[in-house]
């Protein structure tokens, strides 16, 4: 059911260890921290590096984050793929260790007509008894979803069962346009990593889906909006965006390269480590400016009500 799955849902990093390997150690230290500063769920996304795991890597995550959230909260487990059987398959086995909905992407090495994206959803919603979130992630990798095949999905299956992430440029005006040809039937997420949360916000979001780096600021942000206090809003939200700009540069390589300083700094990750290839590094002017804007973050935050 879409009520299981609203308000802030933390997009689990992969932590590694030295020999390549997911550090269960450091995962669970994650979980339980993001559900200490307020997550309402989890889940796996494109930060969690999941196209660049193994078959067995991406369902052994799935795995692990369910137990490691101990019912605290949904789990969620991204499954898109190159192919449809495979994305069933990965969607299947999230079903099975306990996940409470996927999220897929349509392939990116292939365009697809709306035709052929309908089928696609459409086998994975049909395929699994849990919520399928279509993901269109176009505004850092792969193709857009046109409206029109939201509508028909959401036409067939209801708000129960399909879900959206619109992620497409420009991001405001899409997820308007979806809200409005669905007549406001949609279960709309957002996943700006918190740069366009108010924005969103007001245009009837459901819930946003962040990287874990900043989820005590976007869970701030993200409560100060339900109880209408702006300036404590806003407070958060000028340092928050300033470091998602600074990720944003570099593509989905700059969000990792970021964000797993930050866990490193926040003492929740031993190391920074990526799972190679990747074409950005981190450099120290770059951390450096991260590290001021996440420092003003923290005193706003500590300012707040």
């Amino acid at each position: 059911m879409p009520h299981l799955l609203q308000g802030v849902l933390a997009v689990a990093h992969t932590p590694f260890t030295d020999r390549d390997e997911i550090d269960p150690v450091a995962l669970k230290r994650s979980v339980d921290w993001a559900f200490g500063v307020g997550a309402d769920g989890i889940g796996t996304g494109m930060v969690s590096e999941t196209l660049r795991l193994t078959g067995d890597e991406r369902v052994a995550l799935a795995q692990m984050l369910v137990e490691f959230a101990a019912d605290r909260g949904p789990v969620f487990a991204a499954v898109g793929a190159e192919s449809t059987k495979q994305a069933l398959a990965f969607a299947v086995a999230a079903e099975r260790a306990g996940c409470a909905a996927v999220m897929a992407v349509p392939p990116l090495t292939t365009r697809l007509g709306e035709a052929q994206l309908v089928d696609h959803f459409r086998a994975i919603a049909d395929g699994t008894g849990i919520p399928v979130i279509v993901q269109d992630a176009s505004g850092y990798v792969g193709q857009s979803i046109p409206v029109g095949a939201c509508v028909k999905l959401l036409q067939r299956y209801g708000p129960d069962k399909v879900l959206f992430k619109p992620e497409g440029a420009p991001n405001g005006p899409a997820l308007s346009a979806l809200r409005d040809a669905t007549d406001g039937a949609a279960w709309i997420f957002e996943g700006s990593g918190g740069i366009f949360l108010i924005d969103s916000f007001r245009r009837g979001i459901a819930g946003t889906m962040p990287g874990m780096d900043l989820l005590d600021g976007v869970v701030a942000v993200w409560k100060a909006l339900q109880r209408g206090d702006e300036d404590a809003a806003y407070r958060v939200y000028f340092p928050l965006c300033a470091i998602v700009a600074l990720e944003l540069q570099a593509g989905l390589d700059g969000f990792l390269a970021v964000e797993k300083h930050l866990m490193v700094k926040r003492g929740l990750f031993p190391s920074a480590l990526r799972r190679r290839p990747y074409g950005y590094e981190l450099d120290a002017e770059t951390a450096d400016e991260v590290d001021r804007l996440f420092e003003r973050m923290q005193h706003a935050l500590a300012e707040r009500p």
